[in-house]
């Protein structure tokens, strides 16, 4: 088991948690607009970090975007495995084809 795996599990334990004591449960219980808020901050912030040349700083940053994108995911019911999965199927296709071949 990997740390994506062993998060998303900590993730999960969270929900229903006690909001006092818990950031993930507290975030849960302020809903996906909350989490949302969370996800474009962190985005910011990892913009800002690599624009700025820190090297340790943005994988700070990026740390904080991807917990923040997983406890998104998992208040969608999604974990790590289905992301992972979406990036194997991309795996050795352009992404100029890739791109082409999306509906949206």
């Amino acid at each position: 088991m990997d740390i994506l795996d062993q998060l998303s599990e900590v993730l999960e334990s969270r929900k229903g948690g006690n909001p006092e004591s818990s950031y993930v449960a507290a975030l849960f219980e302020q809903g996906l607009g909350a989490i949302l808020g969370k996800v474009e901050e962190e985005s910011a912030e990892t913009i800002e970090a690599a624009l700025s040349g820190d090297n340790d700083r943005l994988i700070h940053e990026t740390a904080d975007l991807w917990f923040h994108s997983m406890v998104m995911l998992s208040y969608r019911g999604l974990g790590p495995r289905q992301v992972i999965q979406e990036l194997s199927r991309r795996f050795g296709v352009s992404g100029l084809v890739e791109k082409a071949g999306r509906s949206d």
